[in-house]
């Protein structure tokens, strides 16, 4: 295996800058846009920010949950000029991390990017600051070169509970010929995948109505064949949906994710609450169900909502309780899948520089549901693939000393920088 390793001088920047991003956190986003706001600047790029509103972004493809948003935000955009007639590149990454709690449980300093043993640890190191770093020290790099180039943008976006940041600037009218989202991998492969899959993913609530049997007693048990047992109607509205599971997996087909996990869609159940895990002598008057739905690219919301309410209100008109008590379905989240062919210019020139950088081949990471990789080509029909270094123990899983490959950081680095000079130099036609 060839591995192509960088300079060590290069490797010191590169460190100190993400150490740089890992500390200013401790005074806030802010400060850490503004830091790759500056360091962007010094690489010669345009550098604006923009303010704007999650719960007023008009996305596509995806249920309103913008009420989980609150308050403005702010995106960084570096802009480097390049040739008109060759082709242009957005990069994005979220500077934004989980709210930072329990960091006196880590073993390592959370704001300091300490090493040990290969890894850098810190507090949203891993998701996303390195994408953030990757970004900037490969507009660094591409611009020393001097090679003829389309114009490259590095977008600097919040992302997490709704934020919406590449949302907003896509609507707001950027655009690119390709875009590449940058997010370290927790998968175990790190920069030997490629995302260029995402399936869609969907969350809902059913409420199922049940009704207490007509007596004064405060045990219930003797009169339950006179309840409408909620938990018993619920297991009906159940049983139909994983009825509608096994059909949509023997229907809807995606051949990748098929020879990956056995087929290209799935629905489970995973929540059900019926009152207190108390007095059992009781009927409740409600129960209630959560689920999730993944789905493949080319599938639409509306197709997969239509969907789960008909099997649910099938199943009501066959009881004779549901059918005047029907179950109410509430939508709570949902994002629409995309999806870059491996014969597609973009995914090439990305394999071709991740084999050139780690010495392997790279595959296609099939499973990753709702990635950001959705937001260009749902947004504005620009196709978009991802990777990222190997990482873990993310803040984001409640887990803690949070951390990213360094070597692997470096070579994503160099895989951003190559990705960013062949594609804008028009190499891959």
């Amino acid at each position: 295996m060839n591995v192509r390793t960088a300079p060590q001088g290069r490797t010191e920047s590169a460190i100190a800058f993400l150490r740089e991003l890992i500390a200013a956190q401790v005074e806030g986003e802010a400060a850490v846009q503004a830091a790759i706001g500056a360091r962007l600047a010094r690489a010669g790029c345009d550098v604006s920010h923009h303010e704007y509103d999650p719960a007023r972004v008009p996305v596509k493809g995806e249920i309103d949950a913008a009420n989980g948003a609150t308050g403005l935000r702010s995106a960084v955009v570096g802009s480097l000029a390049g040739q008109a007639d060759l082709p242009s590149l957005l990069i994005f990454a979220h500077p934004d991390g989980e709210p930072v709690t329990d960091a006196d449980q880590w073993t390592h300093d959370a704001f300091a990017g300490e090493i040990d043993k290969g890894r850098l640890h810190g507090w949203g190191v891993a998701d996303d600051l390195a994408g953030c770093a990757a970004a900037v020290l490969a507009i660094e790099a591409a611009a020393a070169n001097g090679r003829p180039m389309g114009r490259v943008v590095f977008a600097s976006t919040p992302s997490k509970r709704y934020a919406r940041g590449v949302a907003a600037l896509l609507h707001d009218g950027l655009r690119a010929d390709a875009a590449l989202y940058l997010h370290p991998a927790e998968s175990g492969v790190g920069m030997r995948e490629i995302k260029a899959l995402a399936s869609g993913h969907v969350e809902f609530k059913i409420t199922v109505k049940g009704q207490a049997p007509d007596t004064t007693e405060p045990g219930h048990t003797a009169f339950s064949h006179l309840s409408a047992n909620p938990v018993n109607k619920a297991v009906l509205i159940y049983s139909a949906l994983m009825q509608l599971a096994d059909e949509r997996a023997a229907r809807v087909r995606q051949p990748q994710m098929e020879a990956r996990v056995g087929r290209a869609t799935n629905l489970h159940i995973s929540r059900m609450q019926c009152g207190e895990m108390r007095k059992f002598s009781r009927i409740h008057d409600e129960c209630i169900m959560g689920g999730a739905l993944s789905f493949p690219p080319g599938e639409t919301l509306a197709e997969i909502c239509a969907e789960v309410e008909g099997a649910v209100a099938k199943a009501a008109q066959a009881d004779d309780w549901l059918r005047d008590n029907p179950p109410v379905v509430e939508w709570l989240t949902g994002v629409t899948g995309a999806h870059v062919p491996e014969a597609h210019p973009l995914y090439q020139v990305t394999a071709r520089a991740v084999s050139a950088v780690t010495g392997e081949a790279p595959y296609v990471n099939v499973m990753h549901t709702s990635s950001d990789i959705r937001n260009p080509p749902v947004e504005a029909g620009i196709p978009c693939v991802a990777f990222g270094c190997l990482c873990g123990d993310l803040s984001q899983n409640e887990k803690c000393d949070e951390w990213v490959d360094v070597d692997d950081f470096l070579r994503m680095v160099d895989v951003t920088t190559q990705v960013v000079t062949d594609w804008c130099s028009g190499t891959h036609d």
